[in-house]
């Protein structure tokens, strides 16, 4: 089987990281998950099932940009009650603010071979700078002949900043649900534009 050099990476300072162009967000392949924590006792997992967003990588991997749309209506916690109210006005309220938007404003290298990404988070017509931990696992050609890089990214925010501040306070003490959320991230982009070499 003959071994084919992947046009979509390169080496930048000892790191490999995918090579300039732009990336279209696949879907299909990407997960955004949240996870926070119900009764002060376990943890509930839910995800976006609808999104949008390209990467933009520069010559200087600290000039690249991303930016992401996310259907709010699209979360899912595989309980429908629970995400009927999720989608209402006591958190997301759908239909009032369909979308979550991410827009990164800053790059950097991290020491342990991780990433910096900073960011614009707008909730609710909220917007807030987050920092997500970056890693980039690497690139390889689909069955269909496309070239794909992924990366995988986790924050923390706080959903009470976003205007999503619905909860009530158990009889033991606590709250039902809690006020930090953990974000996670695997995406995986298909190269769309990557600049011809002279």
């Amino acid at each position: 089987m003959s071994h084919r050099t992947l046009s979509v990476l390169r080496h930048h300072d000892d790191r490999t990281i995918p090579e300039v162009g732009t990336y279209e967000i696949d879907r299909a392949h990407t997960a955004v998950e949240f996870i926070a924590r119900h009764m002060m006792i376990t943890k509930v997992r839910g995800r976006f099932k609808e999104l949008h967003g390209q990467i933009a990588i520069a010559e200087n991997p600290e000039d690249s940009h991303v930016a992401v749309e996310i259907a709010t209506a699209s979360l899912d916690t595989g309980n429908s009650a629970r995400d009927a109210h999720l989608r209402s006005a006591d958190f997301f309220e759908v239909e009032r603010y369909p979308t979550i938007t991410f827009r990164s404003t800053f790059v950097g290298e991290l020491p342990d071979g991780r990433w910096a990404l900073m960011g614009d988070l707008t909730i609710r017509d909220t917007t807030r700078s987050v920092t997500m931990t970056v890693e980039f696992d690497g690139a390889d050609v689909s069955p269909a002949g496309d070239e794909r890089i992924g990366f995988s990214a986790t924050t923390e925010v706080d959903r009470e900043a976003f205007g999503l501040t619905w909860n009530e306070a158990l009889e033991t003490g606590g709250v039902l649900v809690g006020r930090t959320v953990r974000i996670e991230l695997a995406v995986q982009a298909t190269a769309i534009l990557i600049p011809a070499v002279a």
